[in-house]
């Protein structure tokens, strides 16, 4: 393992696992991948995949053990429709498997004239695809489903931008297409801090005895430009728009040479994780400097031990 990273999460040492020279069909690049474990045990990467027009679109790609020997459609899996919502691409999926429907859900943004939105798309195989189209109208971003109803209705976490700022907050709905009862989960910290300008979901909700441990992105705006990194938080189980823990500092950051130099530098973008067999450790899939894909290894017991600590 790469010992850049001390604490929570320690690289792969193989990194970065997914980059365009290895690419069936030429891109500019390959990040920002949603990720799921499938049920023979392999894990399934949904990457944001950039071609040379600048526009977005979506492809799977599928390894035994999440970390090597991956094999790549060799046609993009998920384009845009190309309507007002996302002409200029789909991007950064999360996927939430629901047990109710049978289903993975992946919600993404759609990016269009009218800005970022978020859409959603329900699938079985990953090759067939039950397009809801965009459930919240733009500035918004950053979403996930929760894996499972609370109070009999479905939750989602997303990120408008409003009025007040870039800050996190959570909905409700019946039926996965209608949306309210819209409330804020966390915002931005003032002044120097590393999450002072920006925040957003990373991935989806894990489920713990203790609550719901989120890991989200956080903005700072230097005078050399702005830095991604990753914090952590823990929300109540039974209302999820209540903070219990939020951590002061950031746990992963870039640091290696692909995190820090790319198309957009200094950025460590996760959308997504697979639990392994013991129900702890962690394969944390993002994308780095918007140009190629990484994973690292962490355990849940050690977050939510960090979080206790603060």
């Amino acid at each position: 393992m790469n010992q850049l990273t001390k604490g929570i999460f320690q690289r792969f040492s193989d990194n970065p696992i997914l980059t365009k020279d290895i690419w069936p069909y030429e891109i500019n690049s390959v990040f920002n991948p949603g990720s799921i474990l499938l049920e023979d045990g392999s894990t399934l990467l949904f990457c944001r995949v950039e071609d040379k027009t600048g526009k977005s679109h979506l492809t799977k790609a599928i390894s035994k053990d999440g970390l090597h020997h991956w094999k790549i459609d060799e046609n993009p899996t998920f384009l845009p429709n190309y309507d007002i919502h996302d002409s200029w691409g789909v991007e950064d999926p999360r996927i939430t498997y629901l047990e109710e429907l049978k289903k993975y859900a992946i919600v993404y943004t759609a990016y269009g004239k009218p800005g970022p939105s978020v859409a959603l798309t329900l699938t079985k195989d990953f090759i067939h695809f039950e397009r809801m189209g965009t459930i919240l109208q733009a500035d918004d971003k950053d979403a996930a489903l929760f894996p499972k109803k609370i109070k009999g209705r479905y939750v989602m976490v997303h990120r408008p931008r409003t009025d007040s700022g870039s800050h996190m907050w959570i909905s409700y709905s019946n039926d996965l297409i209608h949306w309210g009862d819209n409330k804020p989960m966390i915002e931005t910290r003032a002044g120097s801090f590393w999450d002072a300008n920006k925040i957003g979901l990373a991935t989806p909700p894990i489920e713990t005895e203790g609550g719901w441990l989120v890991l989200y992105h956080g903005v700072k705006n230097t005078s050399a430009g702005a830095v991604y990194r990753i914090g952590l938080a823990l929300f109540d189980l039974e209302n999820p728009e209540i903070c219990i823990k939020r951590g002061a500092e950031w746990v992963f950051a870039p640091e290696t040479f692909y995190e820090r130099v790319g198309d957009v530098g200094n950025v460590v973008f996760p959308c997504g994780y697979v639990i392994l067999s013991d129900r702890d450790t962690i394969h944390l899939y993002y994308g780095a400097a918007d140009t190629c894909i990484g994973v690292a290894m962490g355990k849940i017991s050690n977050m939510l031990a960090w979080l206790h600590e603060q």
